[in-house]
């Protein structure tokens, strides 16, 4: 009797053992959950994305995405002034309130050039792809996920590091342990230092198939200052 108490117990165990996630399976069901149609490669779409700041007016900003045309466009509404990039392979086009030639007070204003373009092509690129641009070259997922409490709230938790040539900042991916969907992230550039950021997701808003945050709310890490926060909306038609 004792023999079959013990059999049942390690076979209970070894099923509770078994069901243990890798941070890959994690990471591939919370893709499930964010692009269930396996859309992100092939999206086209544009979107509307508020930024609500407390020491600055609100600045809009409007993305538009072709990924099989690799092409970026971005327009920018900040107070009475509009500009706007529009990159495609290797042109790139910016415009400040309609036109094509302005001062150089103008561009530093406004920073006004193709590196900054880039960059933001691949900010926007980056947080409104994840989860799936973790599977991106260079990425380095740990498969040893964790369960933590963060906020009030239980998570899996997913650290990611990437190739030198790639980034240098550590990430962790803060996963609803039910839905998987990605709830939460937070980076460091040393996290001996405890610096860098903690963003807060709530909401979804269903972007040509694609799961994406509602609100993204952003704090330091260091004493939780708020920063501010991302709103997206479905871009006018």
């Amino acid at each position: 009797m004792r023999c079959a108490f013990f059999l049942v117990l390690s076979l209970s165990y070894g099923h509770l053992f078994s069901q243990k996630l890798t941070g890959t399976e994690v990471l591939e069901r919370s893709i499930a959950y964010h692009d269930p149609q396996g859309q992100w490669s092939t999206f086209q779409g544009s979107f509307t994305v508020t930024m609500q700041s407390p020491k600055s007016v609100d600045r809009i900003s409007t993305i538009h995405f072709d990924m099989p045309k690799a092409t970026f466009g971005l327009d920018v509404q900040k107070g009475e002034d509009q500009y706007r990039y529009v990159l495609s392979g290797n042109e790139c086009e910016i415009t400040l309130n309609g036109k094509k030639t302005f001062s150089a007070s103008e561009q530093k204003k406004f920073q006004l050039n193709c590196e900054r373009g880039n960059l933001m092509k691949d900010y926007y690129t980056y947080l409104y792809g994840l989860p799936m641009k973790l599977k991106d070259p260079g990425t380095l997922v740990n498969d040893n996920i964790e369960k933590k409490q963060f906020k009030g709230k239980e998570y899996w938790v997913l650290q990611v590091n990437y190739e030198k040539n790639v980034g240098s900042d550590v990430w962790y991916f803060y996963f609803n342990p039910v839905s998987y969907a990605l709830e939460c992230y937070q980076f460091y550039h040393d996290e001996t230092k405890n610096d860098g950021e903690y963003i807060l997701l709530n909401g979804v808003e269903a972007i040509n198939g694609i799961k994406m945050p509602k609100d993204r709310a952003w704090y330091y890490n260091k004493d939780s200052t708020y920063l501010g926060t991302d709103i997206l909306t479905k871009a006018p038609l």
